[in-house]
């Protein structure tokens, strides 16, 4: 689970570096084709669930952010391969970003009638969460580990947390406070631009990896049908607890170091 280290990891750092023209073509060419696979599930799917128009669109263009932010920091995977770790995780990419547009655009989501999308949605997640781990597995054994490759990996994972702490609240499984689980780690992005303390690096940690694991198995079981309130907001509450905790103790070592 990459997420594991997003709430040491500093931003994208720009150190001018060239990108190699070979690693360029084949980062856009497994990204192409991973972006027109993506297109032709959410068709799929817009059609099977239903879903309005505006989702697949709204999902591709989410898609074609993130792609993009690889490719900025393309000049931090020093192979000459884009790899098959991060095909996988641009895979991965693919699904959380339809997640992610039909939480916040569906009109369908939410409603009274919205039991099938709701499971639909789940399943897409344990999809990727089936897949992850699989991408940190193939790196290793290609030996094409990079900087780029982990920070793509925490990002989708920490995208995810987000859409699912937003799903939870559209749903009224937990109050607004849920919002915390997903953004910590963005307001400790934030706070790592004004506290230099809070870029260092922190030692690898299983507590970090069985945490991430926390938020994003809880906020999927919050959100299915078969869990309502009070049950959701505790399970919830217990999440966002675990989560402070994790990120007390990793500030606490940064503070000190």
């Amino acid at each position: 689970m990459s997420l594991a280290e997003s709430d040491a990891a500093p931003p994208f750092p720009s150190n001018g570096d060239q990108i190699p023209a070979v690693l360029l073509r084949n980062a856009l060419k497994v990204m192409g084709l991973v972006y027109v696979l993506s297109i032709g599930i959410w068709s799929i799917a817009a059609v099977k669930l239903p879903l309005e128009n505006h989702v697949p669109f709204a999902a591709g263009g989410l898609l074609a952010v993130i792609y993009g932010l690889v490719i900025y920091g393309l000049p931090r995977h020093h192979h000459a391969s884009f790899g098959y770790a991060n095909l996988v995780t641009s895979l991965r990419a693919g699904f959380v970003s339809l997640v992610g547009a039909t939480v916040l655009l569906s009109e369908g989501f939410g409603n009274a009638q919205s039991d099938g999308l709701v499971w639909a949605i789940c399943g897409a997640v344990l999809f990727a969460l089936a897949l992850d781990g699989v991408d940190g597995y193939l790196a290793r054994k290609f030996r094409q580990q990079s900087e780029l490759g982990a920070r793509f990996d925490m990002e989708v994972d920490a995208l995810l947390i987000m859409v699912l702490a937003m799903a939870a609240l559209a749903l009224g499984k937990a109050g607004i406070w849920v919002l915390a689980i997903g953004g910590m780690r963005y307001l400790y992005f934030v706070a790592q631009h004004y506290v230099v303390a809070l870029r260092r690096d922190l030692p690898p940690s299983h507590r970090r990896k069985l945490v991430c694991v926390i938020q994003v198995v809880s906020l999927c079981l919050v959100v299915t049908p078969v869990v309502q309130e009070p049950l959701s907001g505790w399970i919830c509450l217990l999440a966002l607890v675990s989560l402070t905790y994790s990120f007390a103790v990793d500030i606490r070592f940064q503070l000190k170091a």
